[in-house]
């Protein structure tokens, strides 16, 4: 502190520059939305602000209240299949041999060097009809078909006259799909950071003492990685919660979120009011995810004391 005060030009050289960004560029920004969300559109491009709440009535109209309750049920099953897979693959790195470990974690975020766009294109060539996956079912399918001719059962068409492809584009398990397969990465490295962490004594001293390898991880393990399984979810969640290009290009008319609905009223309906209004209301829903996430880790920390 005595070392700023006496360098009062470094200080306000390396304090003005990120606050001029972060002003100009996003709390201004982000303000004039919010102005929009109390205004009405009163002609092609103007937006009059008459302080109304008109926008965020119609933003709870049951139509879009259903969309927003699709939108956090998505992410909600997507937040818990990423636990699911991410918590072995974090243990299996934790405790994989050092020169092993880092290339492991290479993998996990490999992902992040390519754009969002082309992963997800590359997630279409293989759930689509004539892709990887139909390709691989079909090959399985001949084998499975030539072995029964082979046995004299062929005449009897027990898997079908042809293979049907599997329809696993446009709907909402292809939307899941490609939400598990962008936001896994960002479940594994908290968890990954968590157990990194954990004292090893406590797992070997839970063998020790005739706990089985099942009752030590949910005893043991689960409980020390909490911190990780929280930052997981909310990082994995709240990206997920927002997610417009992955619904847009994997999803059917059904399968829109919150976010697509939000696009279209900024771009091909022009109601930037209305868009403000979901906007807003999304990131309400987000900051008070983090406000609670917030006290239960505080009637935590201080033992569950009110």
């Amino acid at each position: 502190m005595d070392h700023w005060r006496k360098s009062v030009g470094a200080f306000w050289a390396a304090f003005l520059p990120p606050t001029f960004w972060l002003v100009a560029f996003f709390l201004a920004p982000l303000s004039l939305i919010w102005l929009f969300s109390f205004g009405v559109k009163s002609g092609i491009t103007d937006i009059d602000i008459v302080w109304t709440f008109q926008q965020y009535a119609r933003a709870l109209e049951p139509l879009y209240l259903g969309i927003f309750g699709k939108s956090i049920w998505m992410a909600t099953i997507t937040t818990a299949i990423c636990l699911i897979v991410a918590f072995p693959v974090a243990i299996g790195i934790v405790f994989a041999p050092p020169k092993a470990r880092m290339w492991l974690l290479l993998l996990v975020i490999l992902p992040f060097w390519t754009n969002l766009l082309i992963r997800t294109y590359a997630l279409i060539a293989v759930l689509r009809t004539r892709g990887h996956v139909n390709f691989t079912l079909e090959w399985i399918w001949d084998k499975a078909d030539w072995a029964l001719v082979l046995v004299g059962l062929g005449d009897l068409h027990l898997l079908g006259q042809k293979f049907e492809p599997l329809q696993m584009l446009y709907n909402n398990t292809a939307v899941i799909i490609g939400l598990v397969y962008v936001a896994l990465p960002f479940m594994v490295l908290p968890l990954y950071a968590a157990l990194d962490r954990l004292d090893r004594s406590y797992i070997e001293a839970s063998l020790d003492l005739g706990a089985g390898h099942i009752r030590t991880f949910w005893s043991i393990v689960t409980p020390l990685a909490l911190p990780g399984i929280a930052s997981g979810i909310v990082i994995t969640f709240i990206p997920t919660l927002g997610s417009y290009l992955t619904p847009d290009l994997l999803g059917g008319t059904d399968s829109q979120m919150i976010a697509n609905v939000i696009e279209r009223q900024f771009k091909s309906a022009n109601d930037w009011p209305f868009g403000a209004a979901l906007s807003f209301l999304l990131m309400y829903a987000t900051f008070f995810g983090l406000a609670l996430r917030a006290v239960l880790v505080r009637r935590e920390s201080m033992g569950g004391r009110p």
